[in-house]
């Protein structure tokens, strides 16, 4: 039975969690929490290339049930989303937040109570949706928190665009990593997703990860306490370059690695702009990338029934309820 504290408890403990939330407020002003390195002046309001500012914006803290099962469990992932992104994929399923910037303002006192209300709901984690931009933030948070009983593990769930210096500041925070592995072909994830070298950041930061957390590690009741699991959405007209993705990953990490093989693409956001993205991934695109996963000797994750996808997995920000 899997018995240890979440690390950050223990780093808590030992007084090094606060000198970590410091060390990530020296690199919000000037800004360099992502690749981007943007250097704006973030403590006095001016906006990144994330368009995020002083204060951390959430757009929902909610139980999550649609997670990857190891992370849904039965009572839900923990999930809060925050707003504004480093990234501007231009089929973002949560572009109401991602890239409109919708939320509430929250102090890190309230923050912190976001986490504990969520535990106090019976949910298995604490799920972190693009954090990078309010690590700081997000840090200080969970000081407070895990003095106040916060004890549930910690996952940190990111478009896979992510700075090594900032990474490294989370290795002992983070129990689950959750990154997306989105691109092989930096030009394409230039053009969908502007972002600039694309692969190469992302698999560096896919090799930190795997180093703090190594493989996935459950429960006794099947739940994600430790461990890495890499996300790949496949796009239609094979736009991700799945294969070479895939490749890539069991080059530098092996086939035993987690890998949640998605076909829930669906063309909103800017994507009918675009004639390659105005139609879902098909039923036989995605049964090729399948093939390709179980070819290269991947035997861990998940992959989902074609079928079964619909709208359920576009949220919409503006109801209570953003599945419903």
């Amino acid at each position: 039975m899997y018995t240890t504290l979440p690390g950050y408890r223990q780093l808590h403990a030992a007084g090094i969690l606060r000198e970590r939330a410091e060390l990530l407020w020296k690199l919000f002003s000037p800004c360099r929490l992502c690749p981007w390195n943007c250097a704006v002046d973030r403590s006095r309001g001016a906006r990144g290339k994330c368009q995020a500012g002083r204060q951390v914006t959430v757009a929902k803290a909610m139980a999550h049930v649609g997670e990857e099962p190891v992370l849904s469990g039965a009572r839900g992932a923990g999930t809060i989303f925050f707003s504004h992104c480093h990234l501007a994929c231009c089929f973002c399923q949560n572009y109401q937040i991602s890239q409109e910037g919708r939320g509430e303002e929250l102090s890190i006192e309230g923050l912190a109570q976001k986490m504990l209300l969520l535990q106090e709901a019976g949910c298995h984690n604490i799920s972190l949706v693009s954090p990078s931009h309010f690590l700081p933030h997000i840090v200080q948070a969970l000081c407070l928190a895990a003095a106040n009983g916060l004890c549930l593990p910690l996952v940190y769930n990111s478009n896979g665009y992510e700075s090594l210096e900032t990474l490294r500041l989370l290795s002992g925070i983070v129990d689950i990593y959750l990154p997306d592995a989105k691109y092989a072909n930096d030009a394409l994830a230039q053009k969908y997703s502007r972002a600039k070298n694309y692969s190469s950041i992302n698999m560096a930061a896919l090799k930190e990860m795997c180093a703090q957390v190594g493989p996935l590690v459950l429960d006794e009741h099947g739940i994600a306490v430790r461990g890495l699991i890499i996300r790949h959405l496949v796009l239609p007209a094979d736009i991700a370059g799945t294969r070479d993705v895939l490749e890539k990953i069991k080059s530098q990490l092996g086939s035993a690695v987690h890998i949640s093989l998605m076909c829930q693409y669906l063309p909103v956001y800017k994507a009918h702009e675009l004639q390659e993205l105005r139609k879902r991934t098909s039923p036989e695109e995605y049964a090729r990338a399948v093939k390709i996963l179980a070819a290269l000797g991947f035997e861990n994750g998940w992959v989902q029934e074609h079928e079964e996808i619909d709208g359920k997995f576009l949220p919409d920000f503006e109801k209570g309820d953003a599945w419903n």
